[in-house]
């Protein structure tokens, strides 16, 4: 498992060298404008911020956190989680590393429930967390420092319902009071454990979820962290198979579909030391079968394990006891499926990238070439002619470039036009925009605390966001028409060879937004949520969406400016070099009419020029090439081994 993570790592890290060699040559010759700059650098991020995550969720007691020493941590020959009988993940644990940070835990206080802000907000927010740091060389103390994740406190009912984590008409949590009638709760919100694990530097995220209960009630869980897992192990225990929470937890929450895994935890109970093997095999066979049944899966996507075995078998040598736990199949499974599905969408992004990269840089070769093909035919046309001639030479090329610079007049009614457009643009996809339609949900909730009222507000928001993701989408497609227009018209009057201006749209983001409401609509779809007041669950759960609709509308705006601030880059460097090659025409015939320079050697020179471009195509065909093969070296390996 350790060695599939470091191969993809490698893999990743070959693709960004020949990328990176790329981006330094086509920098370095020139080939570049602020659209190729943007979407080459774009590209370089994605890779570096690459991330894989995996979330493990289950009720407690299942061995949710011994399944992620296991997995993850056994080469160091100790419990790094904390793992009993009961509850010892009481907030999200997201495992990371960011090297920004030291080793340490950074946590965030249980009381920021009480607030409009979503965990998300409150990354961006060191001084809200607690941070704790971490000593690597002294294992205890480590080990005591992670038991952070499992405090807790109590409090009063109305403290804790401001927090979102009590309802009075639950009987459940009533009957969960103690004896002075205050509620336990995570002495936590989140926790982020920065950590320097070789797997966590390759980019790996391990979320550690709290009971099943917690995912009810916890929004950032429900709405964004398990939701957009690359891969989910849902844990259950062996001995219980499938409970009534487990189901709805599974319906509600997971689901079946790529990357999502069921995990059959604990078989070692099922170790019945008075049955052959045969038998206690069977018996665990048909508890897996049992469980798929009930989840609607197929028996062999559901994977049978003892974590505690495993990591026992692990940490003591001992092969026998780590194959008896099973957990190889699962490890080979979870990471069978999760790398290739996340290299195809690397695959995919980059060669769609590169293909509008080398589109436009051939473009721009050939614009060279072109330029040089046209003054070696002037220049050779030149040969044997008087002073009269190349006098008329001379005024047709200047007449030309006043041609061109009165094209270029024209080029600011259009800019006069884009501004305007570019001005309409923000009255919808603007932050102002999505700062008053979050206001105004929430003054909406504050009117009515009835759940029906407060699901009405937060459809009708959901339709006005979306109204305006289609208007200013239109929008986009209105300002690409009219610079794509201007292209083609410049190409044609001047002959520039042009790559049409780069493409924008906002539909990413209109389907974010529908998995948003999708998300939020399934969560609060059910009867039970409809007849009972709910409102201070809501108002997190809307904390949370209108955290993430702000976060979309914050990229969407980033994404859209960047994009209007280089759309016009490939005509404006058509521009420029159309210009210069006039001059430069212009200049060298003068110099051949006034004898300064010679005819031949200037012939010679554009000569040597021009094989040098037929040079750098060849150049830049070799370095995408090698970006295609990084990309799809294993599947050539693959090829040549059938």
């Amino acid at each position: 498992m350790v060695q599939d993570f470091q191969q993809y790592s490698a893999w990743r890290e070959s693709v960004v060298a020949a990328l990176g060699g790329y981006q330094a040559w086509v920098g370095a010759a020139e080939l570049t404008d602020g659209a190729s700059d943007q979407r080459l650098q774009r590209a370089l991020n994605r890779l570096a911020d690459d991330k894989l995550s995996v979330a493990f969720v289950a009720e407690f007691s299942r061995g949710k956190s011994e399944l992620i020493n296991a997995i993850f941590f056994a080469d160091y020959g100790q419990r790094i989680l904390p793992s009993a009988a009961g509850r010892t993940t009481m907030c999200p644990t997201e495992l990371m590393y960011d090297p920004a940070y030291p080793p340490c835990i950074r946590l965030l206080p249980i009381e920021t429930r009480a607030s409009h802000l979503s965990t998300s907000d409150y990354r961006d927010t060191p001084d809200a967390w607690t941070v704790l740091p971490l000593e690597l060389n002294a294992g205890d103390a480590m080990h005591e420092t992670f038991r952070q994740v499992s405090l807790t406190k109590h409090v009063s009912v109305e403290e804790a319902k401001s927090y979102g984590l009590f309802d009075e008409d639950d009987p459940d949590l009533r009957g969960m009071l103690d004896a002075d009638g205050r509620v336990e709760v995570s002495l936590w919100r989140h926790a982020i454990i920065n950590f320097p694990h070789p797997l966590l530097k390759q980019g790996l995220v391990i979320l550690d979820t709290p009971g099943l209960n917690a995912i009810g009630t916890e929004p950032e869980l429900t709405l964004n962290l398990i939701p957009n897992a690359h891969a989910v192990l849902f844990i259950l225990a062996a001995e219980t198979g499938v409970t009534k929470s487990d189901i709805e937890v599974w319906r509600t929450h997971i689901g079946a579909g790529p990357g999502r895994v069921v995990v059959l935890n604990k078989i070692d109970t099922m170790w019945d030391e008075l049955k052959t093997e045969e038998e206690n095999n069977a018996d665990i066979e048909r508890q897996r079968e049992s469980v798929a049944h009930t989840l609607l899966l197929q028996p062999q996507q559901v994977f049978p394990v003892s974590a505690q075995k495993a990591l026992v078998g692990k940490i003591n040598g001992d092969p026998r006891l780590l194959e008896k736990s099973r957990l190889a199949a699962l490890e080979a499974a979870l990471f069978n499926e999760l790398i290739p599905a996340k290299k195809d969408i690397i695959r995919r992004q980059l060669a769609e990238d590169m293909a509008i990269l080398g589109a436009a840089q051939q473009a721009a070769l050939s614009a060279r070439m072109r330029d040089v093909v046209e003054q070696l035919q002037e220049l050779k046309s030149l040969r044997g002619k008087n002073q009269s001639v190349i006098a008329h030479m001379m005024r047709r090329v200047d007449a030309e470039k006043k041609e061109f610079d009165g094209s270029l007049f024209k080029l600011q009614g259009t800019r006069a036009v884009f501004t305007r457009l570019s001005t309409e643009l923000y009255s919808t996809l603007g932050m102002d925009v999505i700062k008053l339609e979050i206001e105004g949900v929430r003054e909406e909730m504050e009117k009515s605390r009835l759940s029906i009222s407060t699901r009405e507000a937060v459809r009708e928001f959901f339709t006005r966001v979306k109204a305006n993701l289609v208007i200013s989408d239109r929008k986009t497609v209105e300002i690409a028409e009219m610079m794509e227009s201007m292209y083609r018209k410049f190409s044609a009057e001047h002959g520039l060879q042009l790559a049409l201006p780069m493409s924008f749209s906002l539909a990413k983001y209109r389907a974010e937004l529908e998995q948003i409401e999708a998300l939020y609509h399934k969560q609060f779809s059910t009867t039970t949520l409809l007849l009972t007041s709910r409102a201070v669950l809501m108002d997190r759960f809307f904390d949370t969406i209108a955290s993430r609709v702000r976060k979309l509308f914050r990229a969407a705006n980033h994404d859209a400016e960047a994009w209007l601030k280089v759309i016009m880059a490939p005509l404006e460097s058509q521009i420029r070099q159309h210009k210069e090659q006039l001059k430069h025409r212009l200049a060298s015939i003068q110099r051949i009419h006034d004898a300064t320079d010679s005819l031949e050697q200037k012939i010679e020179s554009f000569e040597a020029t021009q094989n040098d471009l037929e040079n750098m195509k060849g150049r830049l065909s070799d370095l995408a090439g090698s970006v295609t093969l990084a990309m799809n070296s294993e599947l050539v390996a693959l090829e040549a081994a059938a």
